[in-house]
């Protein structure tokens, strides 16, 4: 009997019509076909060109892409300057959160668009320092020497000053790509929003600073910026990374990658039971891909009242864990809404309510991230994954884990700078790590609820087919 690529031939008529519509498409490119020398008919291999009869689907179907995904690879520069940036904003976010721990904020009391150089000389030091005595921080503290204030003046300086040069690093290498050709025509309305966002949070930024630049010195709570406004500006920042980070990662993992990927799930689905069980094995793995959105979300509106925990210095209260007082799990103060009107305000200014709220999403993000690798474990949904997935989500949890003890034994310390800047630094980690998670499912969208059940369907009905289609190839081999 005719051998194969090594399989004898009934064997390879059995295989799927994934596969047969692959060599039928290449077989007319084949100088084997088109050449048809009888004397091949007594080899017992097929050139390796043929010998997709003997391989998966999703070796052939990777196969065909090749030149698609080669040509994937012009556009890894672009992937890489992008997220090249969202490593310099993660870098300015947590600068940010230093500037904001050691009170140095609203050290500068101007602001212009092109900056400035700090003072060079003792004269400008003390010009810079009577400038700033004028205004409700120092008039409320009355006791700060020059040097002091050189210390929190440079911090601030040096986190404007770092904004200016991620616009350099963004709109030089811009303007360079799209000169040059490189940036697919598809991909402008983004990286115009990025450049929106970045030129925005300029004047956010300032925006947040006159804030608490004109509050009342004599008022009795300390002088600092609006919570809104601290919100609002980390909102944005936190944005504008994420924004970054997945657009790289698109970049680096094109459509045709996602395809592949669904193409060996497909071709694992087929080998389960039955319809239904390849459909309810579907469905599970789609929820592990809809656990890490929703994940994404909580963890989004967990970093929201973080910045609210720190506009209202929340931190520095309630330094218990688990519970927030000696003998109370929940701070009396939690329930007093009479101190803010319109009532809602408590939500967002009520110091024991605030930290409360981010306790508990904190660790209902935790819990969450926690469930979508538990779903993704179970049965045979782990083996569905691919290796990038399994990756990204195990990084997930542990990060979770390293995030919830960092901010416990922040609040257990009283917020030393180091170990909340850490903490800052580690939402960023945890968003990035998060993100690569859903984006490494993103091939699921490919398949929709309810298509397991129709590839079933397909095969059976395709089964002769795809067999005659090999038939007609294996009669004009042997002619």
């Amino acid at each position: 009997m005719l051998r194969l690529g090594g399989l004898m031939a009934p064997v390879a008529l059995r295989r799927s019509v994934q596969s047969t519509i692959c060599v039928a498409s290449r077989s007319s490119r084949s100088p084997l076909l088109q050449q048809k020398p009888r004397r091949h008919i007594a080899t017992t291999t097929l050139p390796p060109e043929h010998q997709s009869f003997a391989r998966s689907p999703s070796t052939s179907s990777s196969s065909s892409c090749s030149s698609s995904a080669s040509s994937s690879t012009n556009v890894r520069p672009l992937a890489y300057w992008l997220l090249g940036t969202g490593a310099l904003v993660a870098g300015m976010v947590t600068v940010g959160g230093i500037t904001r721990l050691t009170k140095s904020g609203l050290s500068m009391t101007d602001w212009r668009l092109q900056g400035s150089l700090p003072p060079l000389n003792d004269a400008e030091w003390l010009a810079e320092f009577t400038r700033y005595k004028q205004f409700p921080e120092y008039q409320q503290r009355q006791s700060m020497t020059l040097d002091e204030f050189k210390f929190i003046f440079y911090w601030e300086w040096g986190h404007r000053m770092m904004g200016r040069f991620i616009g350099l690093a963004y709109g030089v290498p811009l303007v360079y790509f799209a000169a040059r050709g490189r940036i697919p025509r598809s991909l402008y309305p983004r990286l115009g929003a990025l450049f929106a966002l970045g030129g925005g949070q300029g004047l956010i930024g300032w925006w947040m600073v006159k804030s608490g630049l004109e509050m009342d010195p004599q008022q009795r709570k300390e002088i600092r910026v609006s919570p809104y406004r601290l919100a609002a500006h980390l909102g944005m920042a936190f944005t504008t990374f994420s924004l970054l980070i997945w657009t790289g990662l698109d970049l680096l993992h094109p459509p045709e990658k996602a395809s592949r990927a669904a193409a060996v799930l497909q071709e694992r689905l087929l080998a389960a039971a039955s319809p239904q069980a390849s459909q309810q094995l579907l469905q599970r793995v789609s929820r592990v891909r809809n656990l890490g959105i929703a994940s994404a979300a909580l963890l989004a509106t967990t970093i929201v009242s973080g910045a609210f925990v720190a506009g209202n210095d929340a931190g520095h209260a309630y330094n218990e864990f688990p519970k927030m007082m000696p003998h109370a799990w929940i701070a009396p103060e939690v329930f007093e809404w009479s101190n803010f009107e319109p009532k809602w305000r408590n939500i967002f200014e009520n110091t024991a309510l605030v930290q409360l709220d981010h306790r508990l999403l904190a660790l209902s993000t935790a819990g969450l991230i926690g469930a979508t690798l538990v779903a993704a474990r179970r049965g045979q949904v782990w083996s569905m994954l691919p290796s990038e997935t399994k990756t990204a989500l195990t990084a997930t949890v542990g990060m979770a884990g390293a995030q919830v003890a960092l901010g416990i034994s922040t609040l257990l310390l009283y917020v030393p700078v180091p170990l909340a800047a850490a903490h800052q630094a580690g939402s960023l980690v945890l968003l990035t790590l998060l993100s690569w998670s859903v984006h490494s499912m993103k091939f699921l969208k490919k398949l929709p609820a309810g298509s397991a059940q129709q590839l079933w369907k397909q095969q059976q009905q395709q089964q002769q087919g795809g067999t005659a289609a090999v038939g007609k190839v294996v009669a004009e081999m042997v002619k």
